[in-house]
This record gives C-alpha cells, structure tokens and sequence, in this order.
C-alpha cells in the first residue's frame, strides 16, 4: 500500500502493532496508542509486566525464544521492540516471511553488541572513543601484564549490559584482579568528559528524520544509572547543533525506522564522541511527554508506522527525576512522600507499575516544568527529599 493507504490503515485500526517487551518502555507506548485506537499487541512473561494492563492484548512468551517471537510476530502487521535483547533469528525469519519489523533485525544484531557498535562507528567515521575488543577478562589482564594495555580503562561487556549493569570502570590493580567482568568486553579509555549528552532522533520509512533538543544528563555514582536530566542541556548553540547533526548522521547511517536514542560524551576540549546507541524509547527521553508537542513514546509509534513525524519543540525547560529503589529495601513496593509531590505545581510523576522493588531498580519518574535551570534544580531537590520508593523489608 502506498504511505495515504498506510496512514488511513493506521487510523482505521487496521494496522495491528506488535511490541516485544511489556516493560516502562511499553506501557508508555501503549497509551499514545490508545489515542489513535491502535491494536496494541505485547509479548512478555506474564501480567504483572507494566505495560499488561494497557495492551489491547498481551501474549505470554519470552521475547527470547524463537517460537515465542515467531508465533507472536506472525499474528501482527507491524512488529518493533521496547529492550534491544530480543530472538533477531526469529525477526529474520519474519522479515522473510514479508512482515515488516522495526528496527530492522541487521541493525538490532550490530546495537545489542557493543563490541559490534564501536566497529561501526569506526566504519562509518563517525565520532567515538578509542575501544579494543577482548574475549574475556583473561584476556584483558594478560593485555595489561604485556604492557599493550594501561590503566585507567573502562570495560563493557559485549551483551546483556542494561540499567547500569555491564560496565565496570578500572582504576587500579586491585580493581583489575576484583572488579573485571567474565566474557567478550570492549576496554575503551577513560575519556575526559565534561558533559554526558542525549539526542533522541526519529526517522520513517519516508526518510523524514527529527530530533529532540539535546539533554544533559547527570548520574548517580553508586548505580550508574541517569539521576536526572535537564533539557535542554547547558551548552552552547553550536556544540547542540553538532550534537543533533552527528546523531542524524548516526541514525541516518543504520537506515533504521523509529527512534534512536544516541548518548554522547563532551570532553573537556569540546570533542563530541558517541557513547552508544539505543534502537526504542529510552529514559533520555521520558521528559518529553509534558514537555515537548510530541513525546517520544508517540513519535516511535510514528516511526515505525511510517506516519508523519510531530513536533519536537520544547515547550519550556524540563527535568526529569528518575525514582529509583531506596538503597536499604526490597520486596514489595510502597512510596512514602507522595502526596507533597503531588501538591508541587509543575511536577508529573510516572510510576511504572512494578510490583517489587530492590536498591536502584527504576520505578518510575517525575517530570519537572520551570521558567529556568535554578528552578527546576531546586524544584527536584524538594522532590528527592520528599518522595522515596521503599520496600516491605529492610536490610543492611
């Protein structure tokens, strides 16, 4: 069909969207979705995934196994992701098979392998820190006793890496005997960063290509996962221009339809380097439901539709606060603080539904709008005093 059939199939609710993964990722899809209608089809292990309760239907399965991801593929029109680390045997059989899948599994197989993205970027010329690839962490010490590899390193796995988990950062010897990970790794340098950056960029099918402004994203140390960002980020016009045209180039240069999420380092020279790459919705991202015409959740849907792309216009400057689990707890999920949050103007939590919590684990964010930087920081101060995500037990 051609792309007026397409959209007017889409609207009809005659186009059957397929999502592995029923995560955040997914819930936040699904209720754009539900604005236009659209059969929202999810495959995940059971209910008490985040995005179960909005799916128009939910499948049982594993994202992993091949007969799960064929027999859920062959029931959709449409099939894309929301967690990177799916079956891509099955989605080329699909793809074979005439169903169109989004990213397209070639793309999924170089971004879910670190090692495989650092070869890319190295191919295309496009901007990264220096890498070697190892085969295990053996290997990574013997590279060191010969003298071919100097401390300090960063070290990635290869696969699997997800919310802060897969990297370790190798300062000493003592880390290198205690710290390294088991397996295939890249060891890239310490790079001398000054800012870490984000760029969500969305393309079609039609080649329409846009991208949000970019966000300055701030960690938290111990999980090694974003504390909060700030859009837009605090940087000059001209690196933020060369920071959306390098995560074009990038997006453009995979060929991919829906989102990429592209994180940079800006070093303290003013070099722009990428980082990595996410194919989906991702939480550099999350802020724009309040604050931008279009959110990303929406304008993924729109990429993989092949619709056309909306606004990404910021609306006014935004924080985004991820709640994550209170070091101390786990088991089952309660919040304390919420009802002061909730009375602050400005402030939009999202919480994720999950029904258990441990240390660091992502429940959910808080979007926070102001007229300004000093705002906005002072709003999310009150916000991480105020609101906590604790669990039914205690520990430590």
């Amino acid at each position: 069909m051609n792309r007026n059939e397409q959209i007017a199939a889409v609207l009809n609710g005659q186009i059957k969207l397929g999502v592995l993964g029923g995560g955040q990722l997914g819930k936040m899809m699904a209720l754009p979705a539900a604005n236009w209608q659209l059969p929202y089809w999810v495959l995940d292990k059971d209910r008490s995934m985040s995005a179960a309760p909005y799916a128009t239907q939910f499948e049982h399965g594993s994202f992993r196994k091949e007969e799960d991801v064929l027999a859920f593929g062959r029931q959709v029109d449409i099939l894309t992701i929301e967690i990177e680390h799916v079956h891509t045997g099955a989605l080329q059989q699909l793809v074979a098979e005439g169903k169109t899948v989004h990213p397209h599994p070639d793309v999924l197989e170089i971004i879910k392998d670190k090692g495989h993205q650092k070869q890319f970027y190295t191919e295309h010329k496009l901007p990264t820190s220096a890498y070697r690839l190892y085969s295990d962490e053996q290997a990574v010490r013997q590279a060191v006793a010969q003298g071919e590899l100097t401390l300090p390193f960063v070290q990635k796995s290869r696969t699997g890496g997800y919310d802060g988990q897969g990297v370790a950062v190798i300062t000493s010897p003592a880390a290198l005997a205690t710290k390294l990970l088991p397996g295939a790794c890249v060891i890239e340098d310490l790079v001398d960063i000054d800012k870490e950056l984000a760029v969500v960029v969305a393309r079609n099918a039609a080649g329409e290509m846009k991208s949000f402004p970019v966000v300055e994203m701030v960690f938290d140390p111990v999980a090694n996962l974003v504390d909060y960002l700030l859009a837009p980020a605090a940087i000059e016009e001209v690196v933020a221009k060369a920071a959306i045209t390098l995560a074009e180039q990038t997006a453009e240069a995979y060929g991919l339809s829906g989102l990429l999420a592209v994180e940079l380092f800006l070093t303290k020279s003013g070099k722009l380097l990428i980082n990595e790459v996410a194919p989906r919705p991702h939480n550099s991202g999350h802020h724009t439901i309040e604050s931008c015409y279009t959110s990303q959740f929406e304008q993924h849907l729109r990429g993989v539709l092949n619709l056309p792309l909306g606004s990404t216009e910021l609306l006014q400057p935004a924080l985004m606060l991820n709640i994550l689990g209170a070091e101390g707890y786990q088991g089952a999920t309660r919040y304390e603080g919420m009802e002061e949050v909730l009375a602050m103007p400005g402030v939009f939590v999202h919480l994720y539904g999950k029904q258990t919590m441990r240390p660091y684990r992502k429940m959910g964010h808080v979007t926070i709008m102001g007229k300004d930087r000093a705002e906005l920081l002072s709003k999310a101060d009150k916000v991480k005093k105020s609101l906590k995500c604790l669990g039914a037990e205690e520990f430590g």
